[in-house]
């Protein structure tokens, strides 16, 4: 089987973590989670991180993503299948850098559009807040974080899943 990328595109609480859980235990996959990352750093995206302190998670994401999809002796040894990469994946020059890199190892690329309206969005955060099942984004940065998010265009070839929606198919 050839590798593949699958980068998830959406917001903050429209379900990027919870479909890379899924995706990953029916196609067992890898998860590599920016989140995580920054938590093995102990920062938190939710508090706002300066720009130079992203740039550095994604090279760390970048670094994971291709051991994972090249088999390189750090990997697991079920590298080489499927990888996916669990971030907003906003602005596009970021998913356009991703399906480069699945083109450069002769990966297979699949952008998964998590496409929830803002009603929704702001939903699921009261929930959360109620009942943490993550930790809470700021108010500055969620509305900054929507206001800026970039969504995928047409011509990107997202697979786009609305709230409901079942898994994929890749």
């Amino acid at each position: 089987m050839s590798p593949r990328l699958v980068v998830l595109c959406g917001t903050s609480y429209s379900g990027k973590s919870s479909l890379a859980t899924a995706l990953a235990d029916h196609l067992g996959a890898h998860v590599v989670s920016l989140d995580e990352i920054n938590e093995r750093r102990d920062l938190w995206g939710g508090d706002g991180i300066p720009v130079e302190e992203w740039q550095a998670t994604h090279a760390i994401a970048i670094a994971e993503v291709r051991a994972l999809l090249t088999g390189a002796p750090e990997a697991p040894s079920t590298a080489r299948a499927t990888v996916i990469l669990d971030d907003t994946s906003s602005p596009r020059f970021l998913r356009d850098g991703w399906r480069a890199l699945a083109a450069e190892l002769g990966a297979e690329f699949h952008l998964v559009h998590l496409d929830v309206d803002h009603a929704t969005i702001h939903q699921r955060r009261i929930a959360n807040q109620a009942s943490p099942n993550r930790r809470h984004v700021s108010d500055a940065v969620l509305a900054q974080h929507l206001a800026d998010f970039d969504p995928p265009g047409p011509d990107e070839s997202p697979i786009r899943v609305r709230p409901g929606d079942p898994l994929p198919s890749l």
